[in-house]
Formats: C-alpha cells, structure tokens, sequence
C-alpha cells in the first residue's frame, strides 16, 4: 500500500492511500475514530476514482500516526479473530 504524506504536524495528519476504495477508507477512519485522543478522522475522495485523502487531528495527546498505527493494530486483530472463528466453525463442520 503506498501512502503519500501530504501534511504532518504534532496534531494534524492528511495523508492520501493510493488505490484505496470506500471500504478501507470507512473501516480505517471509523476505527481511528474510537481513539479518544482524536478530534477529527475523515476521508475524502474527490473524485470516483480518485485517491482517497485521510484528515486525522488530534487533541495533543498522541500524535496522529500514533492513533493511525494503533487503529491499525486494532483492524489486524479484528481480521486474526474472524479468521479464526471462520477456522474453528469449518473444523466443526
């Protein structure tokens, strides 16, 4: 995935995720949304088939690559637990 910086700042990140749709884009702002260090987390895609640019700010608290990186962590795991209730759901079968 291929992310471009556009704006960085100790409370203040846009950030644009190239060849991403609305369904990363959703998932990942909704999940940095939960951080209650976080004041701002949206998304824009100018156009249909544009790259999506991600605004993050912050209060201070953490710095927004922090809260991106954590949002992150958190989706990963989410997917590893589907993952494995899909696993053990197909062994009972």
């Amino acid at each position: 995935m291929d992310i471009k910086v556009l704006e960085l700042t100790g409370n203040k990140a846009r950030l644009v995720f190239v060849g991403e749709g609305h369904t990363f884009m959703n998932m990942l702002a909704e999940e940095v949304l939960k951080d209650p260090a976080v004041d701002v987390a949206t998304y824009a895609m100018e156009f249909q088939f544009s790259d999506p640019e991600l605004l993050i700010t912050t209060t201070g608290k953490k710095d927004p690559l922090s809260v991106l990186r954590d949002a992150c962590q958190r989706l990963i795991g989410y997917c590893d637990a589907l993952l494995e209730s899909a696993k053990r759901a197909q062994a009972q079968q």
